[in-house]
């Protein structure tokens, strides 16, 4: 004999718990006598005279508990993107690998459902590692726009659906696998319409279900999976309640077990109070069913297309991140990893970069009404995430044109700065304004939106002809006198996602010994969110830490000012490295060198080049 306690769960809400109790009483009734069993109805709030009735149902084998989830939901609900769309009690079915770490498998049972067989029975299905022994769902596949909607939105096989109001749960292999993880990432990235958490399971539990005898999870719905005297369980699912209608399918069961509960009269009146404007209702839910399968259906974007572009995308990135651990381990730090636009070159007559006539000031206006609104968008739907902003006060301390530097890993990083800048200045009359370095091809060759944001957020395009560079050096230098803030990207490729301070290249701190002015040195550290990205990754949070000014020495020569400038930004970055992530800066190529060993090299390459073109130097500023 085996005298293991057997979990069952039901989860209701106060409307509901009259059904629970018809269903837990003809579970009683039939239930094999010699076993003990543990009942569980999950609730977020049940009248106390409801639960001591169902308390009272209990004895020496049955052990009836209710378990009020609240508590439990917000902890929970931080990890949650839709508060409101969890007030079903049908989600809590996968919040209790969490909530009883004590059981290592359970049943779990719908509400609306009659148990004629040994629930024991059920119980003992060996279920080896899948997630879940479960039913085929008949709604699923005897209905074609259901079936298709299986098929052609969650990309499940119509007769390997199955239905989720009666489980045998594994629940240590809940546990292991972190379904509900799972559950919380799928819910970030698609929320499902037509059976809803039913749906999120099935999409989750794909490949990992033992399929049960479907005499186990009997519906009321279609053509019967097994002869009536062979069912062990009648699952009234849908609208096809027999507290709603006479005439109901298999409803005499319900009768017989209902009329040995306490609310039998209560059902009663509710059979006896349901009107035609009800069933109306029921008929309206139905026909919203088949539109929003209908809808998924044929949505361009929905979840099977979704997954098949993120596959190619999700596969692209991660040949981008293989590279860049290919990269480091070559120690070749400033190559770029992604390709750029196709590029032409920038001639002289194609730009002025300090112009100040009323076209280019329209143009530039709009162009940053644009970009705010396409940002405010992706902060909205969490694409871009800034979750704190570190020492804004230090753009205050500058009193001339500055050098920023900011490490570069992402094409939203320069809305990061432009978001610390914004907060800097705020309320400031006469601000000086922040203007951006940018790569050739950004400028000439990107199309549409993205091209006309390259071409009019106050950006300063380098070029491979000598000519425009002179007109770009020149234009650096007016507008670093006049005080204004120029970005650039020392280590001169963007690496996604990458969170090492990269070598730096000494073309920003040319511009900055030169014109005699600071840098201010900033660096972007990253968390992973719960939100995953269309990629597959998860989307970033992101701390933007704005150091203090980095001034060149006057008792020091050009020449020295670049390096000891040089030196002390990366001294910077790397403290904030290692004091944000907790562990010491190093590189997969070897090449770790102490702050001052690091330069050594290029500190070798500057005396060698001492003269070089101003040109040639701010080629190597990104």
């Amino acid at each position: 004999m085996n005298n293991k306690i057997i979990p069952i769960f039901f989860a209701c809400d106060n409307g509901f718990i009259n059904y629970t109790s018809v269903s837990l009483k003809s579970l009683m009734m039939n239930a094999d006598k010699t076993r003990e069993y543990s009942i569980h109805i999950l609730n977020t709030g049940i009248d106390e005279e409801k639960k001591k009735i169902v308390l009272d149902m209990a004895d020496d084998t049955f052990h009836i508990f209710f378990d009020d989830v609240t508590d439990y939901l917000k902890r929970l609900e931080s990890r949650l993107p839709l508060r409101d769309y969890y007030s079903s009690t049908t989600y809590y079915r996968l919040f209790l690998s969490e909530m009883f770490p004590e059981y290592e498998k359970a049943v779990y049972i719908d509400s609306d459902t009659v148990v004629l067989g040994n629930i024991a029975e059920l119980y003992d299905y060996d279920i080896g590692d899948n997630y879940v022994g479960a039913v085929c769902d008949p709604v699923i596949s005897q209905t074609e726009i259901f079936a298709d909607y299986a098929e052609q939105v969650l990309d499940i096989d119509r007769n390997h659906y199955f239905n989720a109001g009666v489980l045998v749960l594994n629940i240590s292999q809940f546990r292991e696998q972190d379904i509900l993880g799972q559950f919380i990432d799928l819910l970030h990235a698609y929320t499902f319409v037509v059976a809803q958490d039913q749906d999120y399971l099935n999409i989750i539990c794909k490949n990992h279900v033992y399929w049960l005898d479907p005499k186990w999870n009997t519906e009321t719905f279609g053509k019967p999976a097994c002869e009536e005297e062979d069912i062990c369980l009648i699952h009234y699912n849908l609208a096809e309640k027999p507290w709603h209608y006479e005439n109901c399918r298999l409803a005499n069961y319900f009768w017989r077990y209902a009329k040995e509960t306490p609310f039998y009269s209560q059902i009663v009146d509710t059979l006896k109070n349901f009107t035609e404007e009800d069933e109306k209702q029921d008929k309206k839910y139905g026909e919203n069913l088949y539109n929003l399968a209908y809808a998924e259906i044929n949505n361009e974007n929905n979840y099977k297309n979704m997954c098949r572009r993120n596959s190619a995308q999700s596969e692209q990135r991660r040949k981008i991140v293989e590279k860049i651990k290919k990269l480091e381990m070559e120690g070749r730090f400033d190559v770029d990893v992604e390709d750029d636009p196709p590029s032409r070159v920038l001639m002289p007559d194609e730009i002025d970069y300090t112009s100040n006539k009323l076209l280019k000031r329209f143009r530039t206006k709009y162009a940053f009404r644009f970009a705010r609104w396409y940002l405010n968008a992706m902060i909205y739907e969490k694409k871009v995430i800034f979750k704190e902003f570190k020492g804004i006060e230090n753009f205050n301390k500058l009193n001339s044109g500055a050098i920023i530097t900011c490490n570069h890993f992402n094409p939203y990083d320069s809305f990061a700065m432009e978001i610390a800048y914004e907060k800097a200045v705020k309320g400031q009359r006469g601000t000086r304004k922040l203007y951006r370095i940018i790569k050739e091809g950004n400028y000439t060759s990107f199309p549409g939106f993205y091209g006309f944001l390259m071409r009019n957020c106050n950006t300063l395009p380098l070029s491979s002809n000598m000519n425009t560079m002179k007109k770009f050096v020149s234009a650096v230098d007016k507008l670093l006198s006049e005080g204004n803030f120029i970005l650039i990207y020392p280590e001169q490729s963007m690496w996604w996602n990458y969170r090492k301070p990269k070598p730096l290249k000494k073309g920003a701190y040319k511009f900055a010994a030169k014109n005699k002015v600071p840098v201010l040195p900033c660096f972007i550290t990253m968390e992973d969110s719960d939100i995953i990205d269309s990629d597959g990754f998860p989307v970033q949070e992101y701390t933007i830490h704005v150091a203090p000014p980095i001034y060149p020495d006057a008792s020091k020569s050009e020449r020295e000012n670049v390096i000891a400038m040089m030196k002390q930004n990366y001294k910077v970055w790397k403290e904030i490295y290692e004091n944000t992530y907790g562990v010491k800066l190093s590189y997969t190529c070897g090449r770790n060198y102490k702050d001052s060993e690091l330069f050594e090299e290029i500190d070798n390459e500057h005396s060698d080049n001492e003269h070089s073109g101003e040109d040639e130097a701010a080629r190597k500023v990104v």
